[in-house]
Order: C-alpha cells, then structure tokens, then sequence
C-alpha cells in the first residue's frame, strides 16, 4: 500500500510520523514522508522517500516566540502585538499555499493519508478531494475535553476548546477556502475538526493517558476512533552520549536543562543563572543546548554543556530535568521517572507544565519569568523524596516506545486496509 504522512514543526513534532513511517515501511509498504525543508535531511536518513513541506521552521520559530512572549508578559505593547500577529500569519498562509500544493501531489493514489498536529487542516482538504481515509497524530489532546485546562472547570474546559476551534477556522477561512476552490471542492461551513470527525477518521493520541487522569473516561465512547498509543519516539543516540555518561558516574547526579527548538536569548546570562542557582543546593547542572548557542558563554565547575543528549538514555541518569515543555521532552522526562521543571515559552507548552503540576511530579513557570531566586525555589520544590516517589509511579504507568510505534501502525494499517476492501 501506499502510504503518505505529512508532519509540521520542529524536530519533535516531526520525530513521531518519522517513527510511524519506518515502522510502516519495515513492514513493506510505499511510504511517502512529507516535513519541512529543514527537516527533510532528518526524514531521508531514517531511510524514508521524503519531499519538503512547507516553509523552514527557522523562519516562523523566532517570529513565533516573540509573539507570545509579549502576548502573556507584554501585553501593554499592542503594536508590536499586531505586528507580530500580521507575521505570523502570513508566514502561516505561506506555507499553507506550500503544502497544499505538495501534499496534493504526493497523495494521488495513496490508500490513506496520515496528518500530524499542525496543520491538519490542507491535509484534510487533500484528503478529501482524493477520497482517501485520513488519519490524525495528536501529541496532545486536541478535541474538547475537561482534562487540558488545568487551571478551568472541566464544563468551562470543554467550552473554551470549541470556541478556540472555531476562532482557529475563522483565522483560516480566507487560505482554506481558496484551496478548497482550487480543489473544486465546496466552502467549507464550520471548523476542521467537526468535519474530520464526520469523515470517521480515526485519532490518534499519540501521548500516554496517564498522563491525563479521567481523559480516556471522559472519551470513552469515542474509543475506536481516538486510541491512545503512547508517545512516539525513536530515543536515537548521539555523539555526546557516551562522554555524558562518563561525565555523569565522575559525580553526584546532575540536574538536566534542555531548550530545544527553542532558542534562548541570552544563553551567557542563562548559563549563569543555573551554575548559581545550582551552586546554592549542591548539585551539578548538564546543559542540552539545543538550537541555542552557548559557545560563548562561561564556563563553570558544575555545569556542562552539550548540544544535546539521547534523552532516554541520559535522563534516568539525572536528579530532576529542567526543560521548555515540549510533548516529547515532557514524555521523556516522565518515563524516565524523574522530577519535572518545566519553563515554558508558549502556549501549549504551558499546558504541558499544568499537567506536569496538576500529577505533582514536578511544578512550571514560564521561562520569562525565571530568574535565580525563583530557579532555585522551583528547583527546591521539586527535588523532594516525595515528588520524586510519585515521579516513579507515573513513569511505571507510561508506554514504552518499541509498543506505542507498533500500535500506532498497526491503526495506519488498518485504516488503509479498510478502503481496499471497503
């Protein structure tokens, strides 16, 4: 069968329809990857058949940030608001027009098409005009539910989400509309999601359930359609590993920072803030850096840096992590059973760091907020015994890897499976 996944983002929103597609492949397969151009290196050494998507993610990830960090901190700014709001959406309608015009060509003839979280909206479109299934991969709840908004009532949760999905298609609607009409399809007259789910398309939830209490209770009826399959990562090594490793048994247990795809603005005052605050309780801190570059900044005895690090691998290793909220980065740290600080930079790594404090393996603030008093009392209230205990319990009750890229095939699958013999 032939098989075409598409997947926007950074590196770890690509990662897991990578993981899907090999698995796929392995197992015989045509297989058609569908990233960002800055990723299509990434997509072609997994051995995949890989055209670019879009525009490169290091040309909307800058404008992104800033936008939200003036947003939530600078919300007196309305000018630079509205500027960045008019950049992100150009930059938005940009690669929509890209990758509807890709993404309409590698699907001719497939027998499903897969769609990551961003950008679900051309995929369904494209989906559609060939008549073929589509199938979805969240790594975060998506649809309404009462378990995302920690900090609302579940009924005002639920209402909250549906009112975003609709603003979110209103935002959309010029873009979509246009494609649709290129497409020879009719308007569209309500959001994406409902008529995803009208197509009978099957959800992935590519995220642990535990990692949301009562979530898989609330969407019980939806079973077949919205299955949990655990977090999808390929946990592949690097070259600091081993030099990590050795670095980590020559002392105590270091707590672990990583960034990223989010690049830090001041990587020298950073690296600063944590030797200190990590000199004031003893401990020794490990720097991933990421996208950022800290070849600048000065060096410390407790602290190393690193680009970055297998992160299944090293962080079991460590006393707690200290990271940006990413939903493979939060997984990570949650299967490796470990206490969680997470320092968000945008909206929907906030919600990571809700969940993170609402199962109390961990607490979260957001990074433009952090300074050294406030890293060291977050670092105080997490490194406990009993925080640490409950860190174990949840990390017991998460997927492995080597099971959730199985199961998530194994739907892939059969949803193909079903239109050749529909």
């Amino acid at each position: 069968m032939k098989l075409v996944l598409a997947s926007y983002g950074t590196r770890g929103d690509i990662e897991p329809t990578v993981f899907v597609g090999r698995e796929l492949q392995r197992r015989g397969h045509t297989v058609v990857m569908a990233v960002p151009p800055d990723l299509v290196d990434f997509s072609e050494a997994a051995g995949l058949e890989t055209v670019a998507y879009g525009l490169d993610t290091r040309t909307w990830v800058d404008v992104y940030r800033s936008f939200w960090t003036f947003a939530l901190h600078k919300f007196w700014r309305i000018g630079d608001i509205r500027r960045l709001w008019r950049q992100m959406w150009e930059l938005s309608d940009q690669a929509w027009v890209q990758m509807a015009e890709t993404l309409t060509a590698a699907a001719d003839g497939a027998d499903v098409l897969v769609a990551g979280q961003s950008y679900q909206e051309p995929a369904a479109n494209v989906a559609e005009y060939h008549n073929i299934p589509l199938a979805t991969l969240h790594h975060i709840p998506m649809r309404p539910n009462g378990q995302l908004v920690t900090w609302l009532p579940a009924p005002l949760g639920r209402a909250a989400m549906i009112a975003f999905d609709w603003l979110g298609w209103r935002l959309n609607k010029k873009i979509e509309d246009a494609q649709r009409r290129d497409l020879g399809l009719p308007k569209a007259t309500g959001p994406t999601s409902r008529r995803i789910i009208r197509r009978g398309s099957v959800e992935i939830q590519a995220y642990d359930a535990a990692a949301f209490p009562g979530l898989a209770a609330e969407w019980s009826s939806w079973n077949e359609k919205r299955p949990f399959v655990g977090t999808l990562t390929m946990e592949l090594p690097t070259e600091s590993d081993d030099e990590v490793m050795s670095w980590i048994a020559a002392g105590t247990p270091p707590i672990c920072f990583g960034f990223g795809s989010m690049p830090v603005e001041s990587p020298g005052e950073t690296v600063e803030m944590i030797s200190s605050a990590c000199a004031e309780l003893g401990e020794r801190a490990l720097i991933c850096a990421g996208w950022s570059d800290f070849s600048d900044a000065a060096t410390h005895d407790n602290v190393k840096v690193v680009s970055g690090v297998n992160y299944a691998a090293i962080f079991p290793a460590c006393r707690a992590v200290v990271h940006h909220g990413g939903s493979g980065t939060t997984a990570a740290s949650m299967r490796a059973g470990i206490p969680t600080l997470i320092l968000s930079m945008d909206a929907n790594q906030a919600l990571w760091g809700g969940q993170v404090k609402r199962l109390k393996v961990g607490t979260t603030r957001r990074f433009s907020k952090t300074n050294r008093q406030t890293l060291t009392a977050d670092l105080r209230r997490i490194l406990t015994p009993e925080t640490a205990a409950r860190a174990r319990d949840l990390a017991a009750r998460m997927s492995k890897p080597s099971d959730s890229v199985v199961d998530a095939a194994d739907l892939v699958e059969k949803v193909a499976g079903a239109r050749r013999h529909g």
